[in-house]
């Protein structure tokens, strides 16, 4: 075969097979420059470097024309529909793998809308940014509002698409959206092997500030956890670095306490850093700072930094100094004095609910005595800061809408709020007093606020699990010597202390509390040296927990009989629709040979083991219960099927042997009668609009409640009742729980609880004010159990 390239014409071997073009293609490549022209070729005489070039444009025309397609390369295939488009990550603050997304088409740039989008729509964006995988996407400008066209509106994607023309919407440059809207994503870290980025512009490669920390000028070795006053540091590029103090303000250091987790700043002995200063040596890269303090983080503010030639830096200044002061949840843990801390001016008006973590959570507001949430209309950062700041966090790290926390239940309070960032409290920002047509739950809007770090995270850890989110809980103690890592004994061990552990872990939920882990690895760790761990549920750490830590008592010696979690981001969260309850409830005296199965699993007062059977009566107090799953996981029964136990007389299996409580209590509190209720059908009754149902019972199938369903539970089945035949006439409390055990984790406990004011007079039954046990104000469930059945009654 010849081939002739201007100047240079060369023969080549003829070849008879695709395999030797590649061996000698191979052979060819591996000799070295200066034996190619004698031993390969021997009629060729040595040729000049720029002829070279030719034979390297000579052998890829080889290997793409005769060699056939290459072989199978994760690069991705730029789609012709892509080949107009580039794409840039733009907005601060910023890293290298998260921003706006914006989009050149026609010569001109443009973003896109958050109406729809969604994770899958981030995937799609990312791979064509060259990244492998979205982990994330933002809504509301969270990195700063574009400029010019908008491009896509109600992006909808399956995730699988090669590129985002693939992707339903509203058309190119058809919006109604506003810059205040744009979206962003969240990419992974890592990029796509042999992406070629043409098309893809990094734009704003100015300096910016990612990360901002105090570093204690004096005593950082004994000084507690989180730290509050000293040195601003950034982390610039080339290492943390210092800010020049001239010009700074109050402003900025409330911004720099904001995103440290802090929610205020108090004054700093200046005098005192500045003679310090003059003993050390320090590096700076960062001044004339100047912020509003409103910014959500420093890169918002207006600020300078020093350029690598700059010899004078921060001439007559010194490092910026601030103190920070934190809220009640971290004072503890900081040495901060009670007497410095505000006291509380009554009940708070504002918290967060359903989050995985501390500082987040859908935000709910205190009205008329009564909870409700916040429609995510204009939902954004100085809004969801002024909440981070008023319940004792820093700043806002995203504003979330879209009930990305899950949706609450009951009224929504407030909508369109807008805030200017200075306000002490939401309810000090004007808004707009909503009505049910105007927002649906599905719009919740909730907060990520930034936290201060206490350095928990490090005190503890997981082994011997298939994954980071489960294993054998191993704590690290103190005590003398040097510090050593231990077991906790599994003994009482349950889903509250779980709940605590993967939290301080950073985990999120606890899915199971074992107190057995046979199947797990201890590794070199075998000492217990923690038992009797009791925890609330609420507690940031198991330090914090009641627990033996000198005197360990443990039944059960071994490895294997020690604490462990599954732990999970997401989780389940039941909530009983109280109204329901009133509007059903009755009185039924049903004859004793009809309530044989009742007898049998229990759902008869003491008494009835005694009564005259199958003569006689009980008297029953019946209602409907319809219990919601308004979590973002599954409602799954904590047993397998494997180990669900077959009830004849009703001819259903039990997954959970108690799934809730009935009671009939005195104001004082005294249990008067009670019933209970297996879980012997956790189904999908019925579900909203846009959820298919997962859940039934019939033929053995799965058991359980899917996200945004509910299972529901009528007055005229079996054990759907208190029997009161004992209770004599008076004011009492009706109370129902649910997952009473705390067998399957839920997001919040605090809703499962209901209660009702109930008034009997021997004969009827009067039910009313039936709410959620954290559904009202302090004050108004002190005046609920003070005064039962006392208010206008209803007769049932």
């Amino acid at each position: 075969m010849s081939l002739s390239l201007g100047l240079l014409s060369v023969s080549f071997p003829l070849m008879t097979s695709l395999s030797q073009t590649r061996a000698w293609l191979s052979l060819s490549f591996s000799l070295p420059l200066s034996l190619w022209s004698t031993q390969t070729f021997p009629a060729m005489q040595p040729v000049s470097v720029w002829q070279w070039s030719l034979w390297g444009l000579l052998l890829c025309l080889l290997c793409s024309s005769c060699l056939g397609s290459p072989s199978p390369s994760t690069a991705p295939e730029k789609r012709a529909e892509s080949q107009g488009l580039r794409f840039r990550l733009a907005g601060f603050p910023r890293k290298p793998f998260e921003g706006r997304v914006e989009i050149e088409r026609a010569g001109e740039w443009g973003t896109i809308c958050d109406d729809d989008f969604t994770l899958q729509a981030a995937h799609v964006l990312c791979r064509e940014l060259g990244f492998t995988e979205a982990t994330g996407w933002t809504h509301s400008a969270k990195y700063g509002p574009g400029t010019g066209r908008i491009w896509l509106d109600n992006l909808s994607c399956s995730g699988t698409e090669k590129s985002v023309t693939e992707c339903a919407s509203r058309g190119w440059g058809n919006s109604d959206c506003t810059h205040d809207e744009d979206a962003g994503v969240i990419c992974k870290d890592q990029r796509l092997p042999g992406f070629s980025d043409f098309n893809v512009i990094e734009v704003e490669h100015n300096l910016q500030v990612e990360e901002v920390r105090l570093r204690a000028a004096v005593g950082r070795g004994r000084r507690p956890l989180p730290v509050t006053e000293g040195l601003v540091e950034v982390r610039l590029p080339d290492g943390w670095s210092q800010v020049c103090d001239k010009g700074w303000s109050a402003h900025n250091s409330h911004v720099v306490c904001g995103m440290l987790g802090f929610p205020s700043e108090k004054r700093v002995n200046t005098a005192f850093y500045r003679l310090l200063a003059q003993r050390q040596q320090h590096s700076f890269g960062l001044h004339g700072v100047a912020c509003m303090g409103t910014e959500a983080h420093l890169s918002l503010c207006s600020l300078e930094f020093y350029r690598a030639n700059d010899t004078a830096r921060c001439p007559g200044g010194a490092p910026a100094v601030v103190s920070c002061v934190p809220g009640p949840l971290y004072a503890a843990s900081s040495g901060q004095k009670k007497q410095q801390q505000p006291k509380p001016q009554g009940e708070a008006r504002v918290r967060l609910k359903g989050g995985s973590h501390p500082g987040e959570g859908r935000v709910e507001v205190l009205k008329a005595g009564t909870w409700g949430t916040v429609c995510d209309r204009k939902w954004d950062l100085l809004a969801a800061s002024v909440v981070c700041r008023e319940l004792g966090f820093g700043s806002a790290r995203e504003a979330l809408s879209g009930a990305r926390m899950g949706q609450g239940m009951g009224a929504i309070h407030l909508s369109e709020v807008r805030c200017s960032g200075q306000e002490p409290s939401l309810w000090k920002c004007p808004h707009k007093n909503i009505t049910a047509e105007d927002c649906s739950h599905s719009q919740d809007a909730g907060v990520r606020c930034n936290l201060p770090y206490t350095g928990v995270d490090t005190k503890i850890r997981l082994s011997g699990g298939r994954s980071r989110h489960e294993g054998r809980v191993e704590v690290q103690i103190g005590g003398p010597g040097p510090l050593r890592w231990g077991l906790i004994c599994g003994d009482d061990w349950g889903t509250l202390e779980a709940m605590v552990a993967c939290r301080q872990l950073g985990l999120g939920y606890a899915n199971h509390g074992l107190q057995e882990t046979w199947y797990w690895d201890s590794g070199n760790v075998t000492e217990v040296v923690m038992s009797g761990v009791r925890c609330t549920g609420t507690e940031l750490s198991l330090d914090q927990c009641a627990h033996h830590s000198t005197h360990i008592a443990c039944k059960r010696t071994g490895t294997h009989f020690t604490a462990g979690v599954i732990c999970s981001e997401t989780a389940s969260d039941l909530l009983l629709h109280s109204a329901l309850v009133q509007e059903t409830a009755y009185i039924e005296d049903r004859p004793l040979h009809m309530l044989y199965c009742a007898a049998e699993e229990n759902c008869l007062a003491r008494s009835a083991r005694s009564a005259n059977w199958p003569y006689g009566h009980r008297r029953l107090l019946r209602f409907s219960s319809q219990i919601h799953n308004l979590g973002r996981a599954d409602f799954r029964p904590k047993a397998g099927r494997h180990s669900w136990v077959w009830h004849e007389c009703h001819g259903h299996y039990h997954s959970m042997d108690i799934f809730t409580h009935y009671d009939i209590l005195t104001p004082n509190g005294t249990k008067v009668a009670e019933g209970h209720k297996a879980s012997f059908c956790l189904e999908d009754t019925e579900c909203q609009e846009d959820v298919s149902k997962r859940y039934e019972c019939a033929n053995f199938g799965e058991q359980g409640i899917t996200v945004g369903c509910w299972d529901l539970y009528r007055h005229d089945i079996d054990c759907q009742w208190i029997d009161i035949t004992d209770v004599k006439p008076g004011n009492y409390i009706l109370q129902v729980v649910i997952n009473p055990n705390f067998e399957v984790a839920e997001s919040d406990f605090t809703n499962n609880a209901m209660k009702c004011n109930c008034k009997y007079d021997g004969h009827r039954i009067w039910v009313h004010n039936c709410h959620i046990g954290d559904a009202l104000s302090e004050e108004a469930n002190r005046k609920f159990e003070r005064y039962p059945g006392q208010t206008s009654n209803q007769i049932i």
